[in-house]
């Protein structure tokens, strides 16, 4: 019998004497599961982003589109942003004429889209209408124009 002063001291990985523990991920990478939250919304957006700029490549050629997780937390929104509530959705960033560093940029807030939504459709459609309904205020249209 060892005394306490002469063990190893544990390790952060155990081994596995009988082969029963885990030996990989449990879902392939090829499998729709293996794909995270903000991986699915991002194709969303993407999805969207792609049709439209099929159909406006010109007066979409320099906008930029971006996801973040949550709003950031200011007091005061300018009135190009998309809101639930007191909830933003959605923010245009209208690019600054004459500066070409400041391209227009559109934000979407992913964890309020997704609260909102019921389903993976829901999502999408959701998706669907708070892009449209930002590029129609960023190009100056109606959005019915766009869908």
């Amino acid at each position: 019998m060892t005394s306490p002063a002469n063990r190893r001291p544990p390790s952060g990985r155990r081994r596995d004497r009988h082969g029963r523990g885990l030996r990989g991920r449990l879902v392939p990478a090829t499998v729709p599961l293996a794909r995270t939250k903000a991986e699915i919304f991002d194709d969303l957006v993407l999805d969207t982003v792609e049709t439209l700029e099929h159909r406006f490549a010109k007066e979409l050629a320099g906008v930029e589109f971006a996801v973040e997780d949550v709003p950031p937390d200011l007091n005061v929104y300018d009135t190009d942003v998309l809101e639930d509530g007191e909830v933003p959705l959605a923010r245009l960033l209208p690019g600054r004429p004459g500066r070409a560093d400041m391209a227009p940029r559109i934000v979407l807030y992913r964890r309020p889209l997704e609260f909102r939504a019921m389903d993976h459709d829901d999502l999408a459609d959701l998706v669907h209408d708070v892009i449209i309904e930002q590029v129609a205020n960023l190009l100056g249209l109606d959005p019915d124009e766009l869908s």
